[in-house]
């Protein structure tokens, strides 16, 4: 009896040996299964931020091997503007530096220094290079002693042969838009001829402008050694124009008449001054003071020495 007990019991331990132990061997599988999946995210973790440290690095490859591209291209397309900048053209005129004499046609005289051509086509009005002539209705000095001399004179000139123009290498106008030029009539130049004549001053010197100064200034030298015109009068033309009050002085001390009467010239002799009028014996003693003649308008004037009726006394 006591032998199937002990038998009995032992099969029992076995039997309930062998129950527990498909546990345990359950229990360590899900142990065993739920450390892989605590792990497995770890690892996808690692795969993921492998995987994003290499497309960062893609990233940064493709940046930079880009970056040189652009720069290359950024650095062409400034080469290229700077290859394609160019200079602002420099205007050239058809007679710059030359001394070619450009024919034109002559419209009218206005005064002493200043007339007015036909000149590509439109008229426009030249302002003499480097003479001033006393004015002749100025708005401000009015009318002067010798402007009217001086502009009758010069009318004579352009209107007594062919009329052309030259420029200098500087300004083509002045600030009121006239033509700056030397005035020749058949080659001749009227500038010097009214210097030598003492009806104009040099005068308004602006290099470069400044070609044919030096014998401009020469044929002044020999007016005012002469006493010609407007250097008979004593301080009546200076470096700044015309002192139109000199004039008014040597009238009235030497007359004792109107100041409005052009002054004598110590070598001129007046035959008779009447009512406003100089009379001269004739165009000798005439040319004496006036050197170019006097205009209809002159107080000297006399029909008489107008030979060829043409409204200009005693002209040579």
């Amino acid at each position: 009896m006591k032998v199937w007990l002990s038998v009995i019991v032992g099969l029992l331990l076995i039997l309930t040996g062998c129950a527990s132990a498909p546990d345990v061997d359950i229990n360590e599988k899900s142990t065993v299964e739920t450390t892989k999946n605590q792990e497995t995210p770890k690892e996808n973790e690692s795969i993921e931020d492998t995987s994003k440290e290499d497309i960062s690095k893609d990233k940064t490859i493709v940046t930079e091997s880009e970056a040189p591209k652009n720069n290359t291209v950024a650095n062409a397309s400034s080469e290229k503007k700077e290859t394609t900048a160019k200079p602002a053209p420099v205007k050239k005129t058809e007679t710059a530096g030359t001394t070619a004499h450009i024919p034109v046609k002559l419209v009218k005289t206005i005064d002493g220094d200043t007339i007015k051509i036909l000149y590509n086509g439109q008229e426009v009005n030249v302002r003499y290079l480097l003479i001033d002539t006393p004015e002749t209705s100025h708005p401000q000095l009015g009318k002067q002693p010798f402007g009217e001399e001086a502009k009758e004179r010069n009318r004579q000139l352009v209107n007594s042969g062919e009329l052309s123009i030259e420029f200098d290498v500087g300004e083509r106008y002045d600030k009121y838009d006239r033509l700056l030029a030397y005035i020749y009539v058949d080659g001749k130049s009227v500038q010097e001829t009214l210097l030598s004549e003492g009806l104009a001053r040099v005068a308004y010197v602006y290099p470069p402008n400044t070609r044919h100064l030096t014998p401009y200034e020469e044929a002044q030298a020999v007016a005012k050694k002469k006493g010609l015109g407007i250097w008979s009068v004593e301080n009546y033309a200076t470096d700044s124009g015309f002192n139109s009050d000199a004039v008014s002085s040597k009238v009235s001390a030497s007359t004792g008449g109107s100041a409005s009467k052009p002054a004598t010239s110590p070598n001129t002799t007046l035959s008779t001054t009447t009512e406003g009028k100089e009379i001269f014996k004739n165009c000798t003693e005439l040319r004496k003071k006036y050197p170019s003649g006097v205009p209809q308008s002159h107080p000297a004037y006399q029909a008489k020495m107008d030979r060829d009726k043409d409204g200009y006394a005693c002209e040579k």
